[in-house]
Parts: structure tokens; C-alpha cells; sequence
């Protein structure tokens, strides 16, 4: 049986550093049998990879690869916290979607983060969801997630 670290290798991942807080919070939380993470961006190496709004200058595309480097460095703000392997269940995704008026995708861009973690962790991986559409995210970013997850 394989673990987290190597689906997401054959995914064609890996678990990334943990992004720096951009103002005065931390990453990751853990209060007993959950881990809370703050809102991720998609940062990569301290940049982030895209900004903008979707469906004004980001396509719905390039937003999905987005929220898959969000969930990511969610799961590296988890895994500073708790190894992943005893990630026993993912809890709940909150994706916010900074959007043009009349983007109304968010379930489908938010689906980049659920359908990573539902590979990665399996039926453990399902989860209640939230997918915000909002007129900015900081840094200028077009996605953030936060996730809850249950820790054995």
C-alpha cells in the first residue's frame, strides 16, 4: 500500500516547502485531532505562478492549476504540523476564486484542489467543500484554499 508522499509522486508531484506567511499568521494550526491551515496562494519557489482574476485575464485552465499548487502547499503547511501519513481524512476545502462579475466557475476551478486530494488520499480524501467567487485575493492572486484535515 502505497502513502500520500508516493501517490502524489506518481501524480507527478511532491510535497513542496511551505510557502511563507504573507502577514502576521502561520501556516498550519493543529488543536487536537485536526490541523487547520490558513489560506494557501499558489506560490511556487516564493512567487506566485499566476495573478489576475479568472475569466478576466486567468482562464478557468490556468485557475484548476492554481488551486492544485494551493492544495499542495496546504499539504506542506499540514505536513511541517503532522506527517502526512497520518493524514486519516481530509475534512473540508474552502477554495475562493478572486473573479470577473460574470465568472460563475468556481465549483469547476475548485475541483483542481478536490480531485488532488481525492487522488492523493483516496476515500479519506472526500470532503465537504465551500467555492467562494470574490473581487480580490492578496498579492493579486486568483485562487486561495484552506483545508481542514483529521490526523490519527
Amino acid at each position: 500500500m502505497t502513502g500520500p508522499r508516493e501517490r502524489l509522486q506518481e501524480l507527478g508531484f511532491s510535497v513542496p516547502e511551505v510557502a511563507k506567511p504573507v502577514a502576521a499568521y502561520i501556516p498550519a494550526v493543529r488543536s487536537g485531532a485536526h490541523v487547520f491551515t490558513s489560506g494557501q496562494l499558489p506560490m511556487r519557489s516564493g512567487e506566485l505562478i499566476r495573478t489576475g482574476k479568472v475569466g478576466a485575464g486567468v482562464t478557468p485552465e490556468e485557475a484548476v492549476e492554481c488551486a492544485q499548487l494551493c492544495a499542495l502547499n496546504a499539504l506542506a503547511a499540514i505536513d511541517a504540523e503532522v506527517p502526512l501519513e497520518q493524514v486519516t481524512r481530509i475534512v473540508k476545502l474552502v477554495v475562493f476564486v478572486a473573479s470577473a462579475p460574470d465568472f460563475t466557475g468556481q465549483p469547476g476551478v475548485a475541483n483542481g484542489a478536490s480531485e488532488l486530494v481525492g487522488k492523493v488520499f483516496g476515500d479519506a480524501g472526500r470532503h465537504a467543500r465551500s467555492a467562494v467567487g470574490v473581487a480580490a485575493l492578496p498579492l493579486d492572486a486568483p485562487v486561495e484554499v484552506e483545508m481542514t484535515v483529521e490526523v490519527g
